[in-house]
């Protein structure tokens, strides 16, 4: 249950690779986080969330994807070209992108109702998206799959999760003050964009632990 060892083995994994998930991953996850901060900037009066889950919705199937699809590859001890990587996530953007919207629309019911069950939903659907990349899986069999997946695993996963979790929602809520502050002028911006850009691209940290802990699991299951 000791959720150091994946963490570990997930901040190898993430530093011997930051050059290639950088190239990979960062020019979408800019994209993504000037988007967010031009939308927060100029509707701060009017800001609706549906605009930033669309925003979501287009950018973050895209480099969490590729990175699902680079990190399968690099375990198999291949070297994949990034273009072939890029290209296999355009092909499955549409079911992950339905995927991230069915597994955000659970999460913030859940979180609404109570922090508890948004929490419950977080882990039980915390392999959805390795299922759907690595074995093309439909968004709705992903998550059963996941919530059966996690059955004895519950508390091994959650440890894993809040690790890597917990620090990206302080960092999101810094954000979020920072673009509440009224009239945001051209340094306000730059750092809203320079917190968002962050936030993101540390989660893809969180990517790799998920992914390290689904390998893990997904081992002991086979052998059993």
């Amino acid at each position: 249950m000791n959720p150091l060892p994946i963490i570990r083995d997930a901040f190898y994994f993430f530093t011997r690779n930051l050059g290639d998930i950088i190239r990979l991953c960062l020019p979408l996850v800019m994209l993504e986080s000037l988007a967010q901060t031009v939308l927060t900037i100029n509707s701060a009066s009017t800001y609706s969330p549906i605009y930033s889950m669309l925003i979501t919705l287009a950018v973050y199937p895209l480099y969490t994807g590729a990175l699902i699809i680079f990190m399968a590859a690099r375990s198999s001890g291949e070297n994949p070209l990034l273009a072939n990587v890029l290209a296999l996530t355009l092909r499955m953007w549409p079911r992950f992108a339905v995927l991230t919207a069915l597994t955000n629309l659970l999460f913030l019911l859940g979180a609404r109702l109570m922090l508890l069950p948004g929490i419950y939903v977080l882990v039980k659907l915390a392999f959805a998206e390795y299922l759907l990349v690595l074995r093309g899986t439909s968004p709705l069999l992903a998550m059963r799959d996941s919530f059966s997946m996690t059955n004895g695993q519950f508390l091994r996963v959650l440890f894993c999760v809040m690790l890597v979790v917990v620090p990206l929602w302080v960092l999101q809520s810094i954000n979020f003050g920072l673009a509440d502050e009224g009239e945001v002028g051209i340094d306000e911006a730059l750092l809203v964009f320079a917190v968002q850009t962050a936030t993101s691209f540390i989660s893809l940290f969180a990517s790799v632990v998920g992914f390290r802990l689904f390998m893990v699991i997904s081992a002991e299951t086979a052998h059993s």
